[in-house]
């Protein structure tokens, strides 16, 4: 029987089995996931205190008392509690400190690792001499701090490098990407792999083994290619230079952490760990108070709260949904669907269309398996959770029933009538429309207190929001399950009023028609489009045209000129031209841009401008306006909507306005959306360049109202 070991903490339990190996558990019991806090490192380092003074111990295994986790990562609660960088940089010196206790333990160190592994967490287990992780699809390892404005701040920086070698290290430093099972034991993450049920066991046994010398820790050498480029300093210097010039091209200069972790990296590898671990902890505290980490920040804790349905007790049981059309949109929807385990039935107007809906929900979720995330048993069982069908009848079964057919309002009042007609009274009706008020639609339905919008973006498994548009009619029940549906597909999820485009593709639609305007008055398309990457867009307006369809896009920005008057905006009719024309873009290979016709990837790389658009303009000559002046005027007509957005109350709160922005449409993230843009610039400033652009080109630029009560006020949209 294992012997426990007094600790003076509820954070974490110690025992030692009979063969002499210490188990550490972290499971704190206020929460469900673990967290580096300053609780936590106390009680590690109480525990370590035991630990020391035990001289016939003969391994450690730490390992987490949660059964879905080991440890997610640094409380970042604790952070925002901090007022100065120096009490950022001493959490970054205890971790280190600790750090330092476990790798100098006499006996051998063992992380037993299962589920999210995160942040500190890896930290942590970089640390121990051995990692041992469960096969689990859930297990995935991570140092997800850059996407937060940060670096690793408990010895990552230092730790991963020579585990690993500098270039795979910093692969996953830059990016935060996650790292699944079967990567990791390959590149040297772990040592080695073992089904769930088997972890706690494998991990003692290791360290028995270990203590023993029956086991030793076999890595596989670098190639000798890795070898050349690594073994020396002046080669190393191609490496630092080749990730500044990648992250300079994915970043366009506007995150500091990247740059700090690379020379965090350097650091430590040419002049020692020490040195190295001086810099990451002297970052660690300099980033956390950067704007661009603030805004992230505050962005992860509005996404968290967006995912706790407010109404939960209003919420039907979600377990079948209805998806009417295979198409793009609607296979992502299924996908996205039964990957969380919710079962779909798919309809189209033949079994073979929605026959090939599934197929393509299993090209998507095989990719998974052939990188790794997914073995071939849990794609199987995702991929039977799609019933096709070319019946209403199967439908009987569906909690929510979402239609993502053409959007024509005639065809949409025809399937939801079918529906209706076959399913419970209390079945919820959601239309994936991105610009067809719902009102206008719920009015081909008997009950229009069933039916709302569910508006998913494309490609809807890679964009993270859903976009629910209610109506005076919608019921608290239909919004309360529709909400639940949204959590299970794990959307980040904001609620929105019914209005022309509603909010995302209001914003979006002038924003984009700002951009028609200027390349009707002479404007390049690649230099718009660069000056909008540069100011942190994933992409510029033209190639979203072209990624969107000019088609599609003419058709919403003739919904959004009949809904606003013309002081609110003056609308091109460029992209009707285009679309006549039959340039839609990647859909036909000719838009702005040219495509190569046998690409068949859905988003196509540009092979150059479409010179052929520039007669579809009345400009005489191509001047562009000087980038910043560009992204003032885009990226403003954004924020300016934004805010009257609010005033209309189609937005019910900024940080709604914030999420959509941000993470429907790719509005800078360093930025954290429209309205704490404007907290972090200043009403008074994003007024004053309002009104300075209403002077040059029009009254579409008149600062919304409540921009100009705030610039009076001096107050702000968030606390």
């Amino acid at each position: 029987m294992p012997t426990a070991l007094s600790v003076p903490t509820d954070l974490l339990t110690l025992t030692v089995d009979e063969t002499g190996v210490a188990i550490l558990e972290l499971n704190d019991p206020d929460a469900s996931v673990n967290k580096i806090s300053w609780d936590t490192l106390n009680a590690f380092s109480d525990a370590l205190d035991v630990i020391e003074t035990h001289a016939d111990l003969s391994g450690l295994v730490i390992a987490s008392g949660k059964p879905d986790s080991f440890i997610v990562g640094a409380d970042l609660e604790m952070l925002q509690t901090f007022e100065i960088p120096a009490e950022a940089r001493r959490v970054s010196r205890e971790a280190h400190a600790l750090g330092e206790r476990v790798r100098s333990l006499p006996v051998p160190t063992v992380a037993a690792l299962h589920g999210p592994v995160m942040g500190g967490g890896l930290e942590l287990a970089l640390n121990c001499d051995y990692r041992i992780a469960s096969t689990a699809d859930a297990t995935k390892m991570a140092l997800p701090e850059v996407q937060l404005g940060l670096l690793p701040g408990g010895g990552g920086t230092q730790l991963l490098p020579r585990l690993i070698g500098v270039q795979k290290a910093l692969s996953l430093l830059l990016t935060g990407k996650n790292t699944y099972p079967d990567k990791a034991r390959r590149i040297g993450l772990v040592d080695a792999l073992v089904h769930p049920p088997g972890l706690p066991a494998a991990a003692r046994r290791a360290a028995r083994q270990l203590a023993s010398g029956a086991r030793a820790v076999d890595r596989e050498e670098p190639s000798f290619g890795d070898r050349l480029l690594e073994g020396n300093p002046v080669s190393r210097r191609i490496i630092y230079r080749q990730a500044r010039t990648r992250t300079e091209k994915r970043t366009h200069g506007n995150y500091p952490a990247p740059a700090r972790i690379i020379d965090a990296v350097r650091t430590g590898t040419e002049e020692g760990l020490e040195a190295g671990l001086d810099v990451e902890g002297q970052y660690f505290g300099e980033l956390a108070f950067t704007p661009e980490s603030q805004a992230l920040v505050s962005l992860f804790f509005a996404k968290r709260d967006a995912e706790t349905n407010p109404e939960p007790t209003r919420a039907r049981p979600v377990k079948t949904l209805g998806v009417l059309g295979a198409g793009l949109m609607g296979s992502g929807i299924a996908q996205v669907s039964v990957q969380n385990g919710l079962d779909v039935v798919l309809k189209d107007q033949s079994l073979a269309l929605a026959a090939q809906g599934k197929k393509a929900v299993w090209s998507a979720v095989n990719e998974q398996k052939e990188k790794g995330i997914l073995n071939t048993f849990a794609r199987d069982q995702i991929v039977e959770r799609v019933a096709p069908t070319a019946d209403y009848a199967p439908l009987r079964a569906a909690d929510v029933v979402i239609e993502a057919v053409p959007e024509d309002l005639s065809i949409k009042h025809a399937v939801l009538s079918e529906v209706e007609a076959v399913v419970d009274a209390d079945t919820v009706l959601a239309s994936n429309t991105s610009a067809l008020p719902i009102s206008t639609i719920a009015n081909g339905v008997d009950d229009p207190s069933r039916v709302l919008g569910m508006h998913y973006f494309s490609p809807v498994p890679d964009i993270p929001l859903l976009e629910i548009v209610v109506t005076e009619d919608t019921s608290d029940e239909a919004l309360a399950t529709a909400y639940a549906a949204g959590l299970a597909q794990d959307k980040t999820v904001i609620v929105v009023n019914d209005g022309p485009g509603f909010y995302t593709t209001r914003i979006l639609a002038l924003y984009m028609n700002e951009a028609l305007l200027l390349f009707e008055a002479g404007a390049e398309v690649e230099a718009v489009d660069a000056a909008m990457r540069d100011a942190g867009f994933p992409m510029g307006p033209f190639e979203l045209f072209d990624l969107v369809g000019l088609d599609v896009a003419a058709k919403i920005t003739d919904v959004m000129g009949e809904a606003l008057s013309p002081d609110r905006v003056d609308i091109s009719d460029c992209a009707a031209q285009l679309a006549e024309a039959d340039l839609l873009g990647q859909k036909t290979n000719l838009g702005f841009y040219e495509y190569d016709a046998d690409d068949d990837a859905d988003d196509k790389d540009p092979q150059g401008v479409h010179d052929a658009v520039y007669h579809h303009s009345d400009a005489s000559t191509r001047s562009t306006p000087p980038a910043d002046a560009v992204q003032d005027r885009l990226r403003l007509m954004m924020v300016n909507e934004a805010v009257r957005c609010l005033e209309d109350e189609v937005l019910r709160a900024p940080i709604d306005g914030d999420l959509g922005a941000v993470f429907g449409l790719g509005f800078p993230p360093f930025l954290g959306g429209p309205f704490r843009h404007v907290d972090r610039q200043g009403a008074d400033t994003i007024v004053d360049t309002l009104q300075a652009l209403t002077d040059r080109h029009g009254p579409r630029f008149r600062p919304a109202d409540r921009l100009r009560t705030h610039a009076n006020q001096d107050t702000t949209f968030h606390s």
